[in-house]
């Protein structure tokens, strides 16, 4: 199945990656239920990823972030019967890999296993570039006055003759005599 995303382009700048996210999506319409999962909101840029994995030690998991992606694998290695016999095994014990889409600039702070309870700290961080910044605005006659000011002359320099300060073709203009008109501007 393909969204068509044209007409948020036309007025977004930026989401190429919502399109990327929605397909991706779409691939995987069924996903495993195995282990059971929450996902908490701490706070603005804080969440909680706990998962229950009864029978697996910390050895027995793995965790990787990998584009953008948290990979949550676990893998219990077949331990020696050591005389006993399985009667019923009703805790799953059984490998898993979950994956979890990251937003951008989040990160995997760390993760505890206790009580059966894998749990993920996760964190957004804004960068100092995407905080919100105030842009002055100058008005376009300041800018040009201050390009078109000529740099002071050192202190104790001699005042430049008018003429030598302008431009070659400017100065030949303004050095030459006026021309006389005959009839029109005659005195």
């Amino acid at each position: 199945m393909a969204y068509d995303f044209a007409p948020l382009f036309r007025s977004a700048i930026g989401f190429d990656r919502l399109a990327q996210l929605v397909d991706t999506a779409a691939q995987n319409p069924v996903s495993p239920s195995y282990p059971p999962y929450n996902i908490e909101k701490l706070s603005d840029a804080q969440y909680a990823l706990t998962m229950a994995v009864a029978g697996f030690g910390p050895d027995d998991i793995e965790l990787t972030v990998q584009d953008n992606t948290l990979i949550v694998s676990g893998r219990v290695g077949d331990a020696p019967a050591q005389g006993r016999e399985m009667l019923y095994r009703g805790i799953a014990t059984r490998a898993f890999e979950r994956r979890f889409v990251l937003a951008d600039h989040v990160v995997v702070e760390n993760a505890d296993l206790t009580n059966g309870l894998l749990r993920i700290a996760v964190r957004q961080i804004v960068p100092e570039a995407l905080k919100p910044r105030r842009i002055p605005i100058s008005s376009g006659h300041a800018m040009a006055a201050d390009t078109a000011r000529p740099e002071p002359a050192p202190a104790g320099s001699p005042e430049p003759d008018s003429a030598q300060s302008l431009p070659p073709v400017v100065a030949a203009h303004a050095t030459a005599p006026a021309p006389q008109h005959a009839g029109c501007c005659a005195a």
